[in-house]
């Protein structure tokens, strides 16, 4: 079996309202949906841009990169990514050219999964049919405190045992009456995040960080620039809640250098820009050589499956942002998210819902 041909198409999502985050308002993404063709199966797979931005660039470069596997044997993912890896050296190893590697990474292994007739979390090695699994699609800052408790309190009422909500880098005080509002919305048994989204000083970080302790979170969320992580290393040393990181690290040696200074208590790779599949593992299994935890970050129905190949899994982050993309749902139970056992990824492309989008942006 040999690559035929690799596809990407653009879609633009926009969400039902603005999305206020420590990043800016987020209006749309521009996803570019990748789908490797082998002898007449298909890998799916798919990145995106946060507000359209540069979405032409990214698709172009995954276009480019499509040399790299066709004519090639579909199921030898590792040697892909080891020519991916030497053919972006002069680029270099963040940012787009690995989220290129990841586009294809992730479509093969999706192809992979289905040309064996195995969901991919057994052929990653099978950890768990279940995850723990956290909602994250609320609890934005342009919310009320009125709205933050409401929609607290739908996803508890929508059987979520955890959720994650937003702080901002303004007024402590604003944070914490927020905080302490959802908190005694939900009670003391639903597990609660905080995400700072990078948006504060080392100062400010540990001195909030030791005001939410009353709060027992189960993490507090980059609070720093990802490029800080030897000041990360000393805000997670100053505070008994556990920091959560990595969503913004690139590959095996940006999380290697957390672990080296102990910069996060639970590790959070993003498929886009971890390496996808073949280097999420790669973190996975170097985080459970320190005895460290892994969550996910965006991209549910396929970190799903990478986490259920992992015995050091946290938690899956629920972002429905592309679910509508999808002819499958997630399934839950007793606050898990279920994986599947279908072939490969287990979601395929809803093809009427593209091409209605399709004919939207055109």
């Amino acid at each position: 079996m040999k690559v035929d041909r690799v596809e990407t198409r653009p879609i633009l999502l926009r969400p039902e309202r603005p999305i206020g985050s420590a990043l800016g308002q987020l209006h749309a993404f521009g996803c570019i949906l990748v789908t490797v063709r082998a002898d007449g199966l298909t890998g799916e797979n798919i990145v995106f841009t946060l507000n359209d931005r540069r979405t032409k660039v990214l698709r172009a470069l995954i276009d480019e990169m499509a040399d790299l596997v066709i004519g090639q044997d579909p199921g030898h993912i590792a040697g892909f990514w080891s020519r991916a890896w030497r053919d972006v050296n002069f680029m270099g190893h963040k940012g787009m050219p690995v989220m290129g590697i990841s586009a294809l990474d992730g479509a093969l292994w999706d192809l992979a999964g289905k040309r064996a007739g195995l969901p991919l979390y057994r052929m990653l090695g099978g950890a768990s049919a279940r995850v723990p699994a956290y909602h994250s699609g609320g609890l934005w800052l342009d919310r009320s405190t009125d709205e933050l408790v409401a929609e607290a309190e739908s996803f508890k009422a929508a059987g979520f045992t955890a959720m994650k909500m937003r702080l901002s880098a303004g007024d402590p005080d604003w944070n914490i009456a927020r905080v302490r509002a959802v908190r005694e919305a939900i009670g003391p048994k639903i597990r609660l995040m905080a995400d700072a989204n990078q948006g504060l000083t080392e100062n400010d970080a540990i001195r909030l960080g030791r005001r939410l302790e009353e709060f027992d979170l189960t993490w507090f969320e980059e609070p720093l620039p990802a490029w800080d992580v030897e000041g990360l290393a000393r805000v997670a040393a100053a505070l008994d809640t556990p920091i959560a990181s990595g969503e913004t690290d690139y590959t095996r040696y940006g999380f290697r250098r957390m672990i080296e200074l102990r910069s996060a208590d639970i590790l959070m790779p993003d498929l886009q820009r971890v390496g996808g599949v073949t280097e999420f593992m790669r973190v996975g299994h170097l985080a459970e050589a320190h005895d460290l935890p892994v969550s996910s970050h965006l991209f549910p129905e396929q970190s799903l499956s990478v986490l259920g190949a992992l015995a050091n899994a946290h938690s899956l982050e629920v972002m429905p942002w592309f679910s509508e993309l999808y002819c499958e749902r997630l399934d839950f139970a007793d606050g898990s998210a279920i994986v599947p056992e279908r072939p490969g990824f287990g979601f395929t492309f809803d093809e009427d819902r593209i091409r209605h989008l399709e004919r939207q942006g055109a």
